[in-house]
């Protein structure tokens, strides 16, 4: 009996570059998007995310490589074949059309009969919660719900990949966070393979099955959320993900559960055990800010395989949820720390005892993209 034909990726790249005259945009870039999975393209600004994106829709060629949809190469398939939704950071929409107009636009193109195609855009507007705002102009619409109506038109047409560039970032906060969710619950509900382009770490964090996460070009890290979060394989992927404390120091000795480093200010740490190290080699801690625990000073150090370091507070910023201080231990160094409202609020110049656990520092090699 043949074995049954695997089904390819939605979406594939491989060794996909794009040049703008001598500046390469993006680096021999590979990348399988698998079907149904919401995936965020991560980085700063001129990372190569949103030149990926266009590549992918067919709005700009690659200079060399293959793009792939469905098993297809569309290199040299237009725009308007390659059945992808499209939504960017000003909506797009038509303001001088109807709304129900803008939903239809695409569907018109697409030879449906009147009658499917009202339908059709009906059933797009109940899915973004927005029924019954055929009639209006896109003007007599908020920001959120222009949002709402420009989802509902790349819906409408049953795309194969939907791709979002960067389509909250003109929300005001409050906003955004709950387009975040909406985004979200339209992905679970029409299980449609998305592309979602942002600079906004948070929205990748919530929003990702996968994060590619992008610099000069190239792919630095990919992987789920939590992945990347607490194992970042970079100082760049570190850094530009959460708020994170960087010390370097060299091994000075290890087994099979725990590594102790010697901080370049003489502070001895302990971490857990992962990948190959060896005694003697220079590396770099990563701490993420939130991992910390701050404790009044006379706080006994119940926990034997915890660090320790005494400290004082420089500076605090009360942020409502959350508290971010800014503590300077004994040997001059100074940590920042994220921590809940519901922990003691400490203030400026109090003294504390600063709790880290081994196995929240991690390791990165100290010629893997780290700064002296």
């Amino acid at each position: 009996m043949l074995a049954a034909a695997k089904t390819p990726p939605a979406v594939q790249l491989r060794g996909v570059s794009k040049h703008f005259g001598k500046v390469i945009a993006v680096d021999k870039i590979d990348l399988d998007i698998q079907n149904g999975a919401l995936i965020t393209l991560l980085g700063p600004s001129g990372c190569g995310k949103t030149t990926i994106l266009r590549m992918i829709a067919g709005l700009e060629t690659p200079t060399e490589g293959d793009i792939y949809i469905k098993g297809k190469r569309v290199n040299d398939t237009p725009i308007h074949k390659r059945n992808l939704g499209m939504i960017f950071q000003n909506y797009a929409l038509f303001p001088h059309k109807t709304i129900f107009d803008n939903v239809a636009f695409g569907l018109k193109y697409r030879k449906i009969p009147k009658k499917e195609i009202k339908k059709k855009v009906q059933r797009a507007l109940e899915v973004v919660r927005l029924p019954g705002v055929e009639k209006r102009m896109p003007s007599q619409l908020s920001g959120g719900q222009q949002q709402r109506i420009a989802l509902a038109r790349a819906i409408v047409i049953e795309p194969d990949v939907l791709l979002m560039d960067e389509p909250l970032s003109a929300l005001d906060e409050n906003l955004r966070e709950e387009m975040r969710v909406e985004v979200g619950n339209l992905h679970e509900m029409l299980g449609i393979t998305s592309i979602f382009v942002t600079h906004d770490q948070r929205e990748a964090l919530v929003m990702s099955d996968s994060i590619v996460v992008m610099n000069e070009g190239r792919k630095q890290q990919e992987g789920p959320p939590e992945e990347v979060y607490n194992n970042p394989i970079s100082h760049f992927v570190a850094d530009f993900i959460g708020h994170s404390n960087f010390f370097n120091g060299l091994i000075t000795a290890l087994n099979r559960e725990r590594v102790t480093v010697k901080l370049d200010d003489g502070t001895e740490l302990m971490a857990q055990q992962h990948g190959n190290w060896r005694e003697g080699e220079r590396i770099e801690v990563v701490i993420r800010a939130q991992k910390f625990d701050l404790l009044p000073k006379d706080h006994p150090k119940k926990e034997a395989d915890a660090n320790y370091f005494d400290g004082r507070i420089k500076a605090r910023s009360y942020m409502g949820g959350e508290v971010r201080y800014f503590v300077e231990i004994e040997t001059g160094t100074v940590i920042h720390i994220i921590g809940g409202i519901k922990s003691k609020l400490f203030r400026r110049g109090d003294e504390v005892l600063v709790e880290v656990f081994p196995k929240d520092c991690h390791l990165l090699p100290k010629d893997n993209g780290s700064n002296e």
